[in-house]
């Protein structure tokens, strides 16, 4: 059977999901369950929702949000700058336990991603440089590919870069540094992006890429780049 590409709509939620149809009421059932216990976690914690640094969890909040806490809290930033990736993850996760050997789940420009066969990951950073694509090789772990922007979207952000990409095999790590590194770009400095990248491949990170007005700055152990035309309905601005 094939894999097929899906979209969702369950509350903030709106992803994309290319995995076998067989894979996808797991995957939703997952979603709905994490969604259902932050919710509940908000009620009685609206801390975890407001705060913009890092914020340790109350003993009886579950999983899901001890995870956002704790990769939120490596890279300075409030636990829900985590929460997209943290969905994804989950239904990654779910998938996984099935039997799934591919999927690749992109929830507002984060992407949770379990593959057997190289994948090309689209970059969106707006008209200066266009058609910009990763090719993502397969691991033995789950991999997170997350995109914060300074300049598009409505997610809230501090800086300036046009996109910041960071990948890990933590989806969660991912999507919380990505916000964080975007924060501090304002503006070209050569220096300042290279030592903020290498700052943070010092924390499990693996690979960083940042553009910002037409300059391209990489870290780490970053995959091939391909020239890939995006169709547009394709992409997201988050």
């Amino acid at each position: 059977m094939f894999e097929k590409r899906f979209k969702i709509k369950i509350k903030q939620t709106a992803a994309s999901i290319i995995t076998q149809e067989k894979y996808l009421k797991f995957v939703l059932d997952e979603v709905i369950k994490q969604r259902n216990l932050l919710e509940s976690y908000i009620v009685k914690d609206s801390i975890f929702l407001k705060t913009l640094s890092s914020y340790k969890v109350k003993k009886d909040a579950p999983e899901i949000a001890k995870k956002m806490a704790e990769a939120c809290a490596i890279v300075g930033v409030g636990p829900m700058a985590s929460v997209a990736a943290a969905i994804a993850f989950y239904g990654v996760k779910a998938a996984i336990k099935k039997g799934c050997r591919f999927i690749v789940f992109e929830n507002g420009g984060d992407i949770a991603m379990y593959i057997n066969r190289p994948v090309s990951v689209g970059i969106y950073s707006g008209e200066k440089i266009k058609d910009l694509a990763l090719r993502v090789l397969p691991e033995d772990n789950i991999i997170g590919i997350c995109t914060s922007s300074g300049k598009m979207g409505h997610s809230l952000s501090f800086g300036n870069a046009d996109s910041v990409t960071v990948i890990s095999s933590d989806p969660i790590l991912s999507d919380a540094a990505a916000t964080s590194i975007c924060n501090l770009i304002k503006k070209v400095d050569i220096n300042m992006i290279e030592n903020i990248i290498k700052s943070y491949l010092a924390s499990q990170v693996k690979a960083v890429i940042v553009i910002i007005d037409g300059y391209i700055f990489m870290g780490g152990k970053v995959p091939e780049l391909l020239y890939r035309k995006i169709p547009y309905e394709l992409i997201t601005i988050s």
